[in-house]
């Protein structure tokens, strides 16, 4: 949580307003790498909890519950961040994580960067198969009317931004909105099947 007070106020080493807040004083919070290790102050990995009246697991599903709870924490999921002062940030879903020539690519970081473009609407980024790779980025974005932006463009704007690494290895612009559940969120896997048809996992490379 985080009081309205701490929204604007400056902090060295920390931007309030674009944290979701700090842990409460009765909850544990720590972020984890693939191993379970907990990650030091500005390394992004799963966000973990421990707390006083968290679940205790899934009804009738035991193997679902040993993938939630490890040793008592609960792994919520999400990627995020805890700086040196506490805060803590929420940058994706770990399921969305895009792992392109050993990289750890997330989807909302570019999807900020192209949504801050003043001829983009909306954006959504997921991986595609790429041979050297194994996975890259892919975004498609929804357009203004009348948009001069390029793809391209739009790929060197990420890179500038987040890195070479994390750049879009395609990019599609399209006029139409892209397709959303019935709250808002975009359909992700929607867009992203059409680029895996004929392979047998989601995921590509070692």
């Amino acid at each position: 949580m985080m009081d309205p007070k701490q929204w604007f106020v400056e902090v060295a080493g920390s931007s309030p307003l674009r944290a979701c807040g700090m842990p409460l004083p009765y909850a544990q919070l720590e972020i984890w790498d693939e191993s379970g290790a907990a990650l030091p102050p500005g390394t992004p990995g799963e966000i973990v909890a421990k707390a006083d009246g968290q679940m205790k697991g899934f009804w009738n599903d035991p193997a679902a519950t040993a993938e939630r709870i490890v040793n008592g924490w609960v792994k919520t999921g999400d990627i995020g961040m805890l700086d040196a002062n506490g805060y803590l940030y929420m940058l994706d879903r770990a399921g969305d994580m895009i792992i392109s020539g050993g990289y750890n690519i997330y989807p909302a970081e570019l999807e900020n960067v192209l949504a801050g473009h003043a001829e983009v609407i909306e954006a959504a980024v997921f991986g595609i198969p790429d041979a050297k790779w194994g996975e890259t980025p892919c975004a498609v974005c929804c357009v203004k009317p009348g948009a001069k932006v390029t793809g391209a463009e739009l790929a060197e704007l990420c890179a500038q931004a987040l890195g070479h690494y994390k750049r879009p290895g395609k990019v599609v612009l399209r006029g139409e909105p892209l397709p959303k559940t019935p709250v808002g969120k975009i359909k992700r896997k929607e867009l992203r099947e059409p680029y895996w048809t004929g392979h047998t996992r989601r995921v590509s490379g070692s």
